[in-house]
């Protein structure tokens, strides 16, 4: 089956705690039939090339799934599912955005991520941490503070003691990268795993005090999905050894 990915509408402990989703294991799954049908999910946009890649590995082994992914800024996710938007999975990238979905059940944290500033390729405005993004005349792109990217650099920001002020506040990590992308600022405070997985466009710059600022990944199966099957198969799969070993290939990190 080919993964679709939907427009936006509007990692051993990991293993155990996928029994907190209240489901069973996807061979269990697979041997009682029960894994068929479509699985919605809704993640974070800075999960995009890892669930890609486990969506694509989960439908291979389940033939008669097909992974709809839905990816975008976690607290528009939110909303998006609060309003009724049809999901079965929901990852967001801060506990504070799943508080927020009244259908989120008992979630699992399964990954950490940290933040780091992206610059050009070569870091030509030679920045080596937050007090490089308060010279005049730099350009520099944050995530809005509704967003956990967004929260997080306020948090690392606020703990730097400098004075930062962005020319664009943006709805996902991805598009604050994009601004970097496209030569449109100078830095954005975006997660290691995204730096990552466009280091060939841009160079991603360690600070100390995002530190402060690591984000925690919760994962659940929707109390409202209706593949809570295929749901449960698939939220394991993803806190299986093989969802582990993609996410840290990525940059994330264990909880």
């Amino acid at each position: 089956m080919r993964i679709r990915i939907a427009a936006t509408i509007g990692l051993t402990s990991l293993i155990v705690l996928a029994g907190c989703g209240g489901g069973t294991g996807p061979a269990a799954a697979e041997k009682s039939g029960s894994v068929t049908g479509p699985v919605t999910v809704f993640a974070a946009a800075s999960l995009t090339e890892s669930f890609t890649t486990l969506g694509k590995r989960f439908e291979s082994t389940h033939p008669g799934v097909e992974v709809t992914f839905n990816f975008a800024g976690s607290s528009a996710l939110a909303t998006q599912i609060n309003e009724g938007a049809p999901a079965d999975v929901f990852a967001s990238a801060s506990p504070k955005n799943m508080a927020a979905v009244a259908d989120a059940g008992t979630p699992a944290t399964f990954v950490r991520n940290q933040l780091v500033i992206a610059v050009a390729k070569g870091n030509p405005k030679g920045i080596t941490g937050l007090s490089g993004l308060t010279g005049p005349g730099l350009k520099v792109a944050l995530c809005a503070e509704a967003v956990p990217c967004g929260a997080a650099a306020r948090t690392a920001i606020d703990a730097s003691g400098v004075k930062v002020t962005p020319v664009t506040l943006e709805q996902d990590v991805k598009a604050a990268l994009s601004k970097v992308r496209l030569g449109e600022v100078d830095a954005a405070l975006v997660y290691r795993t995204d730096a990552k997985a466009s280091a060939a466009a841009v160079d991603a710059v360690e600070f100390p005090e995002s530190a402060k600022a690591v984000n925690d990944y919760p994962i659940v199966v929707l109390t409202t999905a209706k593949n809570p099957g295929g749901a449960r198969a698939f939220v394991d799969y993803v806190l299986s050894a093989d969802g582990v070993r993609v996410l840290t290939e990525a940059g994330f990190q264990a909880p």
